[in-house]
Order: C-alpha cells, then sequence, then structure tokens
C-alpha cells in the first residue's frame, strides 16, 4: 500500500474533468424534440394546468439535463476512484464484466461495483448486481479456488449504516472514498477540485442550453399550436399516443 498523494488527485482531476462538460454538452446538443415528446406525459402538462409551450419545453429538458448529467458525472466519478485506488493499492478496472474496480488489501480480493448515491436500483437491478458478484467470485476462483473474496457496492456520495447486506457490503460516502483510498478525509479533499473551470465550462453548457430551448420552443409552437398560440392539446396527445395505422 502506498500513501495517497492529493498532487495526483489534483492533476488526475485538472486534466479529466473536461471530459464531463464535454459529455454534458453533448448529451444536449442530441436531444431531438420528435423522440422526447414521444416519451413525455401529455396529460401530466394538462393536469398541472400548463399553458404556455416554453413551460412543455422548460420541463422536458431540464428533466433530461438531470437525467443524463447524474449518470454522466457518475461514469466520471467511478473513474477518479480506480485512479486514485491504483495509487494506494494497486487497484485496477476489472476485466470481468459488470465489476468496476477490483483489488487485493490485507490477505482480501475486493470486487466492487460503483454507482453514485445509495438509492441507485430497485430490488430487480440490486438482485443482478448480486448476480454479477457471485459469477464474478466463480471467474476468479476458477484460477485460485483458496482467494478470500469479498463483494462491495460502493456509493460515491450518501449514508448507509447497514453495511453487511449479506452477499454484499456497502459503502457510502466518506466511508467509500476512505475504504478505497484508506484517507478518512478524503470525500472532502476532492469536492474543491472538481470546481476546476467550473465557470468557463458552464458558460459554455448555457450557451448550449439556451439554443435547444429556443430551437424546441420555436418547432413546438410552429407543430402544436393553433394560430392564437393556444397549445392543441388533442394534437399533441395524437403524436404521443395514436397507434399507427398497418
Amino acid at each position: 500500500m502506498k500513501r495517497l498523494r492529493l498532487e495526483d488527485v489534483l492533476q488526475y482531476v485538472e486534466k479529466n474533468i473536461g471530459t464531463f462538460h464535454e459529455k454534458r454538452i453533448s448529451s444536449l446538443d442530441s436531444l431531438k424534440l420528435s423522440k422526447v415528446l414521444k416519451r413525455k406525459n401529455p396529460y401530466l402538462f394538462k393536469a398541472k394546468y400548463v399553458l404556455t409551450a416554453n413551460e412543455i419545453i422548460s420541463g422536458i429538458v431540464n428533466a433530461h439535463i438531470s437525467s443524463s448529467e447524474e449518470g454522466i458525472f457518475g461514469d466520471w466519478l467511478e473513474g477518479l476512484a480506480i485512479f486514485i485506488n491504483e495509487k494506494v493499492f494497486g487497484g485496477r478496472k476489472s476485466g470481468i464484466p459488470n465489476i468496476d474496480l477490483e483489488f487485493d488489501k490485507d490477505n482480501v480480493r475486493y470486487i466492487v461495483n460503483i454507482k453514485s448515491g445509495p438509492n441507485w436500483g430497485n430490488s430487480s437491478q440490486v438482485k443482478k448486481m448480486v448476480s454479477d458478484f457471485k459469477i464474478a467470485k466463480k471467474t476468479l476462483r476458477t484460477s485460485n479456488s483458496k482467494l478470500n473474496i469479498v463483494s462491495v457496492n460502493g456509493c460515491c456520495y450518501g449514508i448507509d449504516n447497514n453495511h453487511d447486506k449479506g452477499d454484499y457490503f456497502k459503502y457510502c460516502g466518506q466511508e467509500f472514498w476512505a475504504f478505497i483510498s484508506d484517507e478518512s478525509d478524503l470525500y472532502t479533499k476532492i469536492i474543491e477540485p472538481l470546481g476546476h473551470k467550473a465557470k468557463e465550462r458552464n458558460d459554455e453548457f448555457l450557451k448550449s442550453h439556451s439554443q435547444i430551448l429556443n430551437k424546441f420552443t420555436k418547432e413546438f409552437t410552429i407543430e402544436f399550436c393553433d394560430d392564437n398560440g393556444k397549445i392543441n392539446w388533442e394534437k399533441l396527445v395524437e403524436y404521443n399516443s395514436e397507434k399507427k395505422k398497418q
């Protein structure tokens, strides 16, 4: 085991944080109104007394941003966690499907599935993770039957005081970052570097955000509003839900 150098973490963040910002802009630029309207509930907009195209478009775009950013940044944090663990314990991105991190510590082989926060999935998704852990253990023991393997669900933020889940352990927030780095206060030390050039990057994002709002509002008004600017709800519902004739 080696002691983590915070300078290495700072350099990694500065070098790689741009990838997160680029992907969030790319996700927004690739959004198509025709597709996203098919996935939204038009009855909900009506029930909430939405009266303007701008309200509908803002709701659609902001919901997409919230969902996509969580996934994009979760993937980025996974990369940071693997980098940190490699520096301390020589860990690595596992070659076993659906296992994010694999490393040895105190004569134990840890296999880790990394998520953003503690409330990441439903019961079926958790069962799938447990199944992935079992498959990974079987794969590893093919070459070393005496290997002591422990499965861990690591979450980058949040708290879960019930660590022992039976088939795996769950560490969140401070405990996760300490687990992979042997540094109890790492979870606070990494927050400041994440703001590297955040304002400049966010200004770029806001330009794309404004453009997509204007573009979608114009498209929606042309397609689903009458000459007086009133939303044609029947036409919107038909577009969203009408079964096409074969």
